[in-house]
Parts: C-alpha cells; structure tokens; sequence
C-alpha cells in the first residue's frame, strides 16, 4: 500500500520525488517523508497527513542533493504520525530506508535489539530494518551486503530501499516475496526507482522490476541485479507504452469520474487484437492455452478480493454457460486457509487490478503449489501476479488512479467473455453459428457503453435524491446478482453509507425486515431471464413502503410505473449485461460522495494496492 520513489543523478532529487510521491496518492497513505544526501549528510523530513503538509515543510526548511528516497506510509505498526513516518534512519544517521511490507517477526526482532542497546525512535516495525542495516554495516562490509544480511532476519513479503552517506554513489533496493513491489527506471546518467510505474514515468519509461529475493544495486551509471544470496542476474528492461497524461484528470474533477468515462475506451483496449470478428474467434496468445489442455480442464477456481472477486462471481456465470467448465469463487485470502482440493487438471484464475494484492498472489502460490495451472487476469503490466502466472490476460486498461475500482471491473468481465468463448471453441463444445453470434455481441460494448453515460444528468438527480440516506440496500439476480454487490461496494467505499448487495431471490430470508421508508432499495432489472423476479422484487418492495431505485432496460413502461427513480440502460445481450448495469451505479455512487463533501480519490481508510495481509 505504501508508495516508494528514489532519485539518483545529476538533478536535484528532492521535486522529483515529491512529484513522484504525488503521482502515488492513489495507493492511499496516513502521512509521508523524504530524505536526501545533502554535503555528505542525511537529511530527513517527514510528517502526518496528506502530502501538501510536507511539501510545506520542506518549503520552510528545504533539503536538496542528487541521491534521494520519499516513502507514503499506510500505518500497520504505530499511530500515523511524523515520529513513525518514513524515511527512517538508524542511530548513526548514516543509514536511511523506506520500506513497504509487515516484518512479521518485528518484536521478536526488537527485543534481541534493545538487549543490544539501541533505542528506538519510533512504533514502527520497519526500525528494526534499519538497525539490522547498521549492525552489519559496522563490521565494514559495503551497503548491499550488509542490507543482504539485514533482509536475511525478516520474515514476511517486504520492498525495501536504502541509502547511506558512506557510500553516495549508489542505491540498495530489494524485494521479498509478494508485497512490496520494486521498479527501477533507466534515464541518461540518472536511475529512478518506485512502487509504482506512474512515481516515474514523466522520467522514463525503460523499467526493470524486481522479482523476489532479487536485489538491485542503482547507479547513476545503471543496475547491478543480484538474487539475494549473491548471484548475479541477467536483464532485459520493460518497455512501458503508457502516456504520463493518461495519469491526469484533464477536464474531469475527479480521476474515478474520468476512470469512469474512460470505460469506453477501456472496453474497446480489452477487446482490441484479440477479437477476429470475421472468423468469429477469440484470440488470447498470452494464455498459453491449448486445445489439448482445454478439454482437459476438470474446473476453475476464480480467487480475487472485493471488486475482482465480484467480477469473479460474473465471470463464473460466463465460463459455465458458454463453455460448460464448473467454476467455483473463491475469496482470495480464505482460499489459502480452507485446504483447497486441487487436480492437475484445476486451473486456478486470479484477477487483480494491481497484481500486487498480497492475499491474491498468495493463493495464486498455494494453487500453483499444489499442481494447478494458474492465470491471471491484470491490469498493471509486469506485475508480480502477471510474471508468476502460467498465462495471462492483460485488462489493457491504462492507469486507474482512483481507489474505488471501475473501469478494472468492467474490462474483466469483457476478458471472462472471451476466455468462456475460447475454450468453448477448443474445447469443440460450441457450434460455429453460437460462437460467431457471441463474438459479434462483442462489437457493440464500447458503444452501449457510452449511452449509458450519456445519462449521467439523470444519475445526478436520483443522487440528489439519495444523498442524505445512512442506509441501502441492493437486489440483483443471475448475472447481475454480482452487480448488486458491487453498487453496494461502491456506495460504501466513496460515501460511507452502510449498504449491502443481496440475491434477489434472498430478500424474503431476513432483508425485507427492515424494509420501510426510511431504507431505500436498488433493484437491478434490465430486461433479461429473470426480469419478471426482479419485478416481483420492485412490487414486494412498494408494498412495504421503501423507497425503489431501479435499473432497467429503456422503454420499460412496467418498471417505469413502479419505481420513484429509474436509471434506463440501453437492451443488451444478458450476458454482456453486467458490463452495462454497473455503470449507473458507479455513477451513482460518485456523484453522491461528491454531494456530500467527500474525497472520492482517497476515501479513508482504504488504498489502491492492498500489499499486506
């Protein structure tokens, strides 16, 4: 969750970092710091709250030099406060570190340390990193090797950055397991390092990203790679196509109202080289996916958390209709915990927007351990998710800086269409005339999806309408049963109001009690097979007085005359329909968080990429 950027090379690195820290806010974080090597000494600023109070400080008392590290702290061990923000330095103030990741032996740690007689300066647990630095450093071996030996007492997924006034030339950044990822950038005679590629992209766009237990020594002159234990490794750096304005708001007020609006645009990127609508078929290379193998696969496991997981529970639907596989959804941090029974023939299915979520990469490991073929579905190219998978597809959505997921929801729900559609065709299971007409389907996406947002005025008045509610709750069933969680999701993440996504079928099994005027219900009903039940739905909900908020299909005159408030989407094909729903609920969600004075980038307590468990 924390954000990392380190500056090495001619320039002063102090703006390129806090430009860098700034392009990071969307991971979310409780207070922020920088150091810099300034005349040969460390100089630390760090303070609580949003990142302006720091640039405040160093306005009041700047620090400048050309070798720098800048850390966003999303608080685990220590109140968020300046004393435990990053940077942190040991004892001797030669050693300065950021860290991303639990120490989860921190006070077995702490204690062998204290009994050695160094004092703490801080709650936190990554103290204890810097400390271990600087015991190995004092029996006079170089930064990387004593940082080797430090990382070698942790135990838990960790990236870690240093530096260290004794040695002004270099570096020392490495990655430990699933958390925590590293990348470093390549410039002419300046290196650049971060969390995450937008911290460095106005800069370069040539990246290495460390794997794990990979260490990476940064120069001004480039990149000694090393595994952990010393051994030297070979690379090739990343390419990254994407444009620094794409990280922008432009006209929009806020990243997720443009992230929403961009959906048109990411919906036609998923579908974009991997659709020949002539032959009717699906093309997904980086699969790796074979005929052979298809027919062999006995069941999928979908394994995601909160917004991937719901776009999981659409995707089941998709792959057993269409291609007739069993899928089950399986929450990504119980999977790992409930002893899964896996085949050689399981294929096991991550979806992550970051591919860094550290329970998602976590059951991808105990799948892969225990003989499953894995995949993943993920936005963030050369992502830890990505690069441990057996195949993948890449959502090709473009940087989603807003915390509340949107346009990494729909785009996966595009890629589980046509991974269903593909291995219905190698699978021989799909005749020609089925398989083209879902293909064609595909065409019309982008296009559905911009009349929906077309009619964001009239989401604005029914947000008007809801804005002062404490209370919802959402109704879907068959496809969009998914869609109903995640409106209820969104509606919590960015406006704080308690609500909840259930079956419709489900509302007379303990819901409907609360139903009066006081709580309002949103009912999910385009015209699809079960329009008639969510109806029933609308019907049963009237009779007890709740206000109904109802998605349905234009030229509904039946819901029309139900509902106080209809949000109309265009006829589409029901399996494609979850795409199109969510939309008006993201909207919806947006605009109310909007009318309510709240921070819709950054909502509280939560971030973007959820690195620990």
């Amino acid at each position: 969750m924390c954000g990392i950027v380190g500056y090495i090379g001619p320039r002063d690195a102090t703006p390129i970092i806090l430009n860098g820290l700034k392009r990071l806010e969307y991971r979310g974080y409780d207070s922020a710091g920088v150091a810099v090597l300034q005349e040969g000494s460390i100089k630390v600023r760090r303070e609580a709250g949003k990142l302006e109070r720091l640039l405040a400080l160093v306005d009041e008392d700047p620090i400048s030099g050309h070798l720098g590290i800048g850390h966003t702290r999303w608080a685990t061990h220590g109140e968020p406060n300046a004393r435990n923000a990053h940077p942190h330095m040991g004892a001797t103030g030669e050693v300065v570190l950021v860290h991303n990741g639990i120490v989860e032996n921190f006070l077995e740690l702490r204690e062998e340390l204290v009994a050695e007689g160094v004092e703490f300066k801080s709650d936190t647990d990554t103290e204890v990193i810097v400390h271990l630095v600087e015991k190995h450093l004092a029996t006079g071996i170089p930064l990387e090797e004593a940082a080797r030996a430090a990382l070698s007492h942790l135990q838990g997924h960790h990236g870690v950055v240093m530096v260290s006034s004794k040695e002004p030339d270099k570096i020392v950044a490495a990655r430990i397991g699933n958390a925590g990822g590293v990348a470093i950038g390549f410039g002419q005679d300046e290196m650049f390092v971060a969390s995450d590629i937008p911290a460095i992209l106005e800069h370069t766009r040539e990246v290495v990203f460390l794997e794990s237990r990979q260490m990476a020594v940064v120069t001004r002159a480039g990149l000694k790679l090393e595994t952990l234990e010393g051994e030297k490794i070979e690379y090739t750096p990343d390419i990254i196509s994407w444009d620094p304005v794409a990280a922008e708001k432009g006209e929009y007020r806020h990243f997720m109202q443009k992230e929403i609006h961009e959906q048109i645009r990411s919906l036609t990127d998923t579908i974009a080289g991997r659709v020949d609508f002539e032959e009717g078929r699906i093309r997904l290379p980086q699969l790796n996916l074979t005929a052979d193998f298809a027919k062999k696969i006995d069941r999928i496991i979908i394994i995601a958390c909160g917004t991937a997981a719901y776009a999981g529970m659409v995707g089941k639907v998709l792959i057993e209709k269409i291609a007739r596989i069993p899928v089950e959804v399986d929450i990504a941090s119980e999977f790992r915990y409930r002893d899964p029974i896996i085949t050689p023939n399981t294929v096991v299915l991550a979806i992550s927007q970051s591919g860094e979520t550290a329970d998602t990469l976590a059951a991808m490991a105990e799948g892969k351990a225990r003989g499953a073929t894995v995949w993943s579905i993920v936005n963030v190219i050369g992502s830890q998710a990505m690069r441990i998978s057996d195949g993948y597809i890449s959502m090709q959505s473009g940087p989603e800086i807003g915390v509340a997921s949107t346009k990494a929801y729909t785009a996966p729900l595009v890629d589980q269409y046509m991974l269903a559609i593909l291995l219905a065709d190698l699978r021989g299971t799909l005749p020609e005339a089925e398989r083209k007409a879902l293909v064609a389907e595909l065409a019309r996406v982008p296009d559905l999806a911009g009349q929906v947002l077309a009619r964001e005025p009239e989401v604005v008045k029914v947000a008007e309408a809801l804005k002062d509610i404490t209370h919802c709750l959402y109704l879907g069933r068959g496809v969009n049963m998914p869609t109903a969680y995640e409106g209820a999701l969104k509606l919590k993440e960015i406006s704080y109001i308690h609500a909840e996504g259930y079956p419709g079928g489900e509302m007379k099994h303990g819901p409907i009690a609360l139903f009066d005027e006081s709580m309002p219900v949103i009912i999910i009903a385009p015209r699809d097979p079960w329009v008639d039940k969510m109806v029933s739905q609308i019907e049963q909900s009237k009779a007890r007085r709740s206000p109904v908020v109802a998605i349905a299909t234009e030229g509904d005159s039946v819901i029309a005359g139900l509902a106080d408030h209809v949000m109309y989407v265009p006829e589409t094909p029901w399996m494609l329909s979850p795409i199109i729903t969510v939309i008006p609920l993201q909207l919806l969600a947006y605009h109310i968080a909007v009318l309510r004075g709240l921070d819709v980038d950054q909502p509280r307590n939560l971030a973007k990429s959820v690195t620990v468990e």
